[in-house]
Formats: C-alpha cells, structure tokens, sequence
C-alpha cells in the first residue's frame, strides 16, 4: 500500500550475535497491525538461509533437530519467526554487509548503540534450556 519507516533498536546482555539477528527480524515483523508483504532484508546468512532454504521449517517438522544427531539452536526464537511468516507473506533477501548500503549501514549503527547500552537486561532464552 505504501512505504513505511519505523527504526527499532534493543538487545539483552549474554546472549548471541544469531539470536540478537533473529530477535531483529522478529520484533520488526512484530510490529506489523495486519497481515502484510514484507521484503526483508538482512546480512544475516544465519537468518536468510535459514528461511529461504526451509532448513527452519524442517527443524520444526523434525522437533527442532538439525539432523539425528544435532539440535538446532535457537528454537524459541526459530518458532516466533515461522509463526510471523505463517501471518505475513516475508521474502528474504540477503544483503553484504558494511559495504555502503545505506539501510543496512543505519541498522548496524543502531545495533552498536543498543549494544553499548549499560543497562541491557540477561537473554531470557540464553544459555539455551534443555
């Protein structure tokens, strides 16, 4: 319908870069009112791949196992996502990071800020639970 901007910034202390990637992409999809098309853009392998391979979808389908032998990590946070994306029609694009583009430039400036942020409270999904 049209183009609209809203900057969002946050994070947790003792947590990851991954997790602090995906909550990004979630909290963003979160503040959407209705169901939308969204194109996504991130520098995060992590996360696109993850979404565009279906490799997220699979991890679910197999009870958030990677493989036989290998649990995915991250699953409170993989769970929110395909849920969001189950509401919202997301594509996800993949852009290089800290190469000028003026986006992406913006929302690592606001995740350096929000990291250096005293006060930042603990992951409450980190160290993972078993």
């Amino acid at each position: 319908m049209g183009d609209h901007e809203r900057e969002l910034s946050g994070g947790f202390c003792l947590t990851t870069n991954n997790r602090m990637e995906l909550l990004a992409v979630i909290k963003g999809l979160e503040t959407l009112t209705r169901p939308c098309q969204v194109v996504l853009y991130s520098d995060s392998r992590y996360v696109v791949d993850a979404m565009e391979k279906g490799w997220a979808v699979k991890w679910r389908a197999n009870g958030w196992q990677r493989n036989k032998r290998e649990k995915a990590v991250n699953p409170d946070l993989w769970a929110r996502l395909l849920d969001l994306c189950a509401t919202h029609d997301v594509e996800f694009r993949w852009v290089r990071g800290h190469t000028g583009v003026a986006d992406n430039e913006r929302c690592d400036r606001l995740a350096v800020a929000a990291a250096k942020q005293s006060s930042l409270p603990d992951d409450p999904g980190y160290p993972p639970r078993p």
